[in-house]
Formats: C-alpha cells, structure tokens, sequence
C-alpha cells in the first residue's frame, strides 16, 4: 500500500476495524475511509455497492460484524449470524466488481473446533463440531473465509482471511450483556472496588485458556499481512499472551486495586477448554507483537475510566 492509496475499513467502529484505522492514520496515510460515519450500513447491499462506486477503494480490511461473549452468544445468535453473513458478503462481492486490489477479512479464534489440538493450526479449521456457545457466529466467520477462498479460486483476486486471537484494547464494549472476557472483567472489578464489595462473582471454573493480543498489535499485523501476503489460506494473527481466566482475573484484580475476593460460578460455561493459536507462519515472516499483557490491560483501563465507562455508562 502507498501513502496515499484509497483504503477502506468496513467496520471502522469495531474493536479491530478502529485500532487499523488509528494505526493507518499513525503511519502517514492519506486517504483512508472508515468509521461510523463515513461508511454505509454493510446489510444493506444496495448502499454498500453505491458505497463502493463511488469510494473506489484500492484496499479493503472487512473488520464488520456483530460479535460479543458468551452471553452475547448466547441471547442472540441469530443477530451474530444474520450481521456477520450480510456484511460479508455484500462487502466481498463489491470489492470484486468495483476492483478492489486486495482485501483482508478478519475472522474469529471462534471459527476452529472446539476439541482442536493447540496450539490451533490454520488446517485444523472444519475438522470437527464447534464450540456449541459460539456456534452461530462461528459459522458466519468460517462463511466468511471460505468465500473469499471461493473468490480468489474463481476470479484470481487477493482476498485474504485472517483469524485474530482474542482481542481486546481501547475502544472495547464494555457492555454488563455483551462484552467479552477482559472487558467484563474490567467492569466488574472497577465496579466493585467503587462499591467497596467484599466479591466479585466470575463465569465458569476459571480454567479455561485463552491467547490474548492487543487490539493495537492485531492492526499491526493485520498492516504487516496486507503488505506481505497473497495466498488463498487464512493466516493467524496470534503470538499474544496465553493465560487462564483465573490469571487473567488475578491480574486485572492488581491493575484496578481492587481489594475483594474472586469467587467463581460453575453452574456457567467456560466456553473451549483451550484456545491458544499456531502463529508460526505469521513469525516466519518477521512478525512480533508490541505491547506486553499487563501494559495492555493497564491502557485498555484507562481508556475506560477517560471514556465514562468508570462512571456506568
């Protein structure tokens, strides 16, 4: 990508899709197209397709689409699925008719199988069930890398799926209903140290594992990728820290100074056992994340408290 190509994050509101947005603009490039305002609601083919006539992007980062933790997943699975598919593929199919250059969409660590050997190769997609609390939306991310397969296949255009590991960073939803693991952990601590509480109540054993990556390095890597790689096959976008829920709790619990006791609800789900990404053709190609865990969790907070969200809203 040069300076001033014409580049376009569909979904320029999301965790990802603002982070590359931030990062691009960062870095000196001039025409770059995203946000709340300056993009068309992505279900709707018609706008989308107006959207890209006229923008006629060179490049594409398809951040789009719903998504939310378990709960999220739970209560509304339809929506995950319905939002995801649309966005997909009404922006995958305009890019290819109005000449998009390349494009990369970025997937879920949702999209690989619930009892997939970790860490979790890029192959292992599709050879076994899902994880049933995330399932719906899953499947519309799994769509999603299998249609740009199908585009690139059948017309020979550049359209790239990438799989983040679970993401967080400024900008997160911070949602009592819809957020994720680091986000709802944030709140509630945050929440509980303002109340002087004596506990704090976590879904699950605690035991669960997850990779972590900071919403600023996956904008990176996804930058890195756009510029290095041209096949068809997804590409992890890992090498983040790899922690249970109980350390990652025990670690925010320190950032925010929160004195009480975590206590753990099993009767709730932990989602997969273990979700850990093989991020080795990602390094193999020179790449390495920036921001250590703690620094992450510490500016992820304090763009909590500046943003309100210390407040309640």
């Amino acid at each position: 990508m040069k300076k001033q190509s014409t580049i376009y994050i569909a979904g320029g509101e999301t965790l990802i899709g603002a982070a590359i947005l931030r990062a691009l603009r960062q870095r000196g490039y001039t025409n770059v197209v995203g946000g709340r305002d300056a993009e068309p609601n992505l279900t709707d083919g018609t706008a989308v397709d107006a959207f890209l006539k006229r923008v006629r992007p060179e490049y594409v980062f398809l951040a789009a689409g719903k998504s939310g933790g378990i709960a999220a997943n739970q209560n509304y699975p339809a929506d995950l699925m319905t939002d995801n598919l649309l966005a997909e593929c009404h922006v995958v199919h305009n890019a290819f008719r109005h000449g998009v250059k390349k494009l990369l969409f970025l997937a879920s660590s949702c999209c690989y199988p619930r009892q997939c050997p970790q860490p979790m190769k890029e192959e292992a997609l599709l050879t076994g069930p899902l994880e049933s609390t995330n399932e719906a939306y899953a499947v519309a991310k799994i769509a999603g890398i299998k249609l740009c397969q199908a585009y690139s296949r059948q017309y020979g255009v550049e359209f790239i799926p990438a799989i983040p590991a679970n993401v967080f960073g400024p900008g997160d939803d911070f949602s009592p209903q819809d957020s994720h693991v680091v986000a709802a952990l944030i709140r509630r601590m945050h929440e509980a140290k303002v109340r002087g509480a004596a506990s704090v109540e976590i879904w699950g054993t605690g035991c669960a594992r997850r990779e972590f990556v900071f919403a600023e390095d996956v904008a990176d890597a996804s930058i890195f990728v756009m510029g290095c790689y041209s096949g068809r096959d997804p590409v992890n976008l890992g090498c983040g820290s790899v922690v249970s829920i109980a350390e990652l709790a025990g670690l925010i619990k320190e950032i925010i100074g929160f004195q009480g006791k975590i206590s753990y609800d099993t009767s709730k789900p932990d989602g997969m056992p273990v979700k850990i990404l093989d991020s080795s053709k990602l390094t193999a190609w020179g790449w390495r994340p920036r921001v250590p865990l703690r620094t992450a969790l510490e500016k992820t907070y304090e763009w909590f408290l500046q943003s309100g969200g210390g407040r309640g809203h």
